[in-house]
């Protein structure tokens, strides 16, 4: 659609679709200012539509998120859906779940895509106030809804918004239905429905706040009920300080510590940061792994006396905390470190029977720490691709193959309980991470730091030195691992340093040296960077370029029989493989 125009005849037809003042003023002041470079930025390419929907900073545009573009994915989605259910012989009416968060425009986004997919006949399941991220595909499942979208951008900056998409199975969308919907808001011309209040009229809508709400804490509560069977009501230094970053959270969190029976003493709040606020003042950026994100919680939590600091990202679907040591220093789990944490509570219960039906989920950039636990303790443990969109759906698959998901976590502090939704859930984790402190406190005496040592002492250290480098483009990136894959005299490299190579798996070209056919068992992309490697010391690392943002992620994992050797072993290889692999790039933080 925009490929072939010249930009004065692009920026015409922007301002012949928007109907949002605000965005056609933004147009028309670079039309007066003649400014060429700026339309061409924002004009010429479309905001694209991946696997996690759509995000971008809010600013008029074709590239942007803005009222139009979000009109255009809705139209785009539920013709994408309309053509399905026919292909499939799907009769009566199909629905769609809407929920926002507390971002600028997400509930006006939610407005206007709840009138377009009203206009094209569907009835909308709408929460009508702020809500967490996993409540949308959690209201999917529950209702047997045709898709859900999430109004959110999760933890970007205060600029950013997005339009998140999951499918009828109640998890994120994958492959074909990605390209299938971006194609279908590609011929989305002519916008049929700009409404903000059709939501508040029609008599399609069904208001689901209540009804979800029960239903998801009632699930909440049988997770807990049946992983904690022997947990006490409460036990002695239990209290912990809790901060939403300025997000949706604080409200899930004190029904969900109901749900727990915990007394709501326990809970120390971060004022500061309680409220929802789009604009994050009190962050520069509102993630909670990021360096220095939870500093005002745990300033807060060394007034009140607490030793254990929670926090969800502005959406709540990520978790992190964080300990104050005996020696006063704080230490944050990482988000390996907490998987570990929380898969323990699963195998330390009277209801886990070794050898049985469990099966607990990683991605491949994950630890490998879960797998070792798997073999030692006699469950399934399964590796999938990054994101939860590949968690999510390969647990659905695990279930119809007769065995039963309980976690899954990813690195980038993501956990998700399948008995309760089929995505990352920062409150779920809360209320797990908080049940295993509770027991480990009342049966061993031991804080969530000691646990994860005795962790550590059985089934081995596992230490990583993940990072990653900016890449100025991905032309850029695409020619970094091109040379790699040609680095040993125009083949694939077989040293690292002065390791061996045991494995590669790229799973760009579709290459595997550990299988029979030499291909890979999880799926490949052409489009996106991945080789993994694994070394004879017992190494593991994944270089692969990031899909959203301008960088080279790179994540090294090394187990040795103490933290000290691991951590050695894991920057040793990162050392090499900056010097071999990626000299010229510039490092994070740097």
């Amino acid at each position: 659609m925009t490929d072939s125009l010249p930009i004065g005849k692009l920026a015409t037809r922007w301002l012949q679709q928007d109907l949002d003042p605000d965005t056609r003023r933004e147009i028309e002041a670079l039309i007066a200012a003649d400014d060429g470079t700026e339309l061409e930025r924002r004009l010429r390419k479309r905001i694209a539509f991946g696997t996690a929907g759509l995000r971008s900073s809010m600013k008029a545009g074709y590239a942007h998120m803005n009222s139009l573009t979000v009109l255009q994915a809705s139209q785009g989605l539920a013709d994408y859906i309309l053509a399905q259910r026919h292909l499939q012989g799907t009769s009566g009416r199909p629905s769609v779940v809407i929920g926002y968060d507390a971002r600028h425009n997400s509930q006006k986004f939610a407005r206007l895509a709840a009138g377009a997919f009203l206009a094209k006949g569907f009835e909308v399941l709408w929460f009508g106030i702020l809500v967490h991220t996993p409540m949308v595909p959690f209201a999917v499942s529950h209702f047997g809804a045709a898709a859900g979208v999430m109004v959110t951008a999760s933890h970007n900056p205060p600029a950013d918004n997005g339009y998140k998409v999951y499918w009828g199975n109640g998890c994120q969308i994958i492959p074909p239905h990605d390209k299938g919907i971006a194609l279908a808001i590609a011929d989305v011309e002519n916008i049929i429905e700009w409404s903000e209040t059709l939501v508040e009229q029609s008599t399609l809508v069904q208001r689901i706040y209540i009804k979800t709400h029960t239903a998801y804490f009632d699930a909440l509560g049988k997770l807990i009920s049946e992983s904690r069977k022997d947990a006490p009501r409460n036990t002695a230094d239990a209290s912990f300080t809790y901060t939403p970053l300025h997000g949706v959270g604080l409200s899930f969190m004190r029904r969900a510590l109901h749900e727990l029976k915990f007394d709501a003493n326990l809970m120390y709040v971060v004022e500061a940061q309680a409220m929802p606020d789009p604009d994050f003042p009190t962050v520069p950026f509102p993630n909670p792994e990021e360096k220095g994100a939870l500093a005002l919680a745990c300033q807060e939590a060394e007034r009140n006396g607490s030793k254990i600091v929670i926090s969800n990202d502005p959406d709540a679907d990520r978790f992190a905390a964080a300990e104050r040591l005996e020696d006063g220093r704080w230490h944050q789990f990482t988000g390996n470190q907490m998987g570990t944490l929380l898969a323990s509570c699963f195998i330390e219960t009277k209801s886990y029977v070794p050898g049985g039906t469990t099966v607990m989920l990683a991605s491949t950039v994950s630890s490998r720490m879960l797998a070792m636990m798997g073999f030692l303790r006699g469950f399934t443990s399964r590796e999938t691709l990054t994101g939860f969109k590949w968690l999510g759906n390969v647990a659905q698959q695990t279930a119809r193959e007769g065995l039963n998901p309980v976690f899954a976590f990813e690195e980038a502090i993501g956990y998700m309980f399948p008995s309760v939704v089929w995505e990352k859930d920062g409150v779920a984790a809360a209320v797990v991470f908080l049940a295993g402190r509770r027991k480990w406190l009342a049966d061993d005496g031991l804080t969530p730091y000691q646990k994860l040592q005795q962790l550590y002492q059985h089934y081995g250290y596992f230490e990583d030195a993940n990072t990653y480098l900016i890449s100025p483009s991905s032309e850029v990136t695409q020619a970094t691992f091109a040379a790699v894959r040609t680095l040993n005299n125009g083949v694939i490299p077989t040293h690292v340093g002065k390791r061996r190579i045991t494995r590669w798996r790229d799973l760009t070209l579709g290459y595997d040296t550990s299988t029979a056919d030499g291909r890979p068992v999880l799926p490949t992309d052409p489009d996106s960077q991945m080789i993994t490697c694994e070394l004879e010391d017992g190494v593991v690392f994944t270089a692969r370029g990031s899909g959203t943002e301008p960088k080279i992620k790179l994540y090294i994992e090394a187990t040795a029989e103490s933290s000290a050797e691991a951590k050695r072993l894991a920057n040793d290889v990162l050392r090499d493989l900056l010097q071999e692999w990626f000299e010229g790039l510039r490092l994070a933080g740097t």
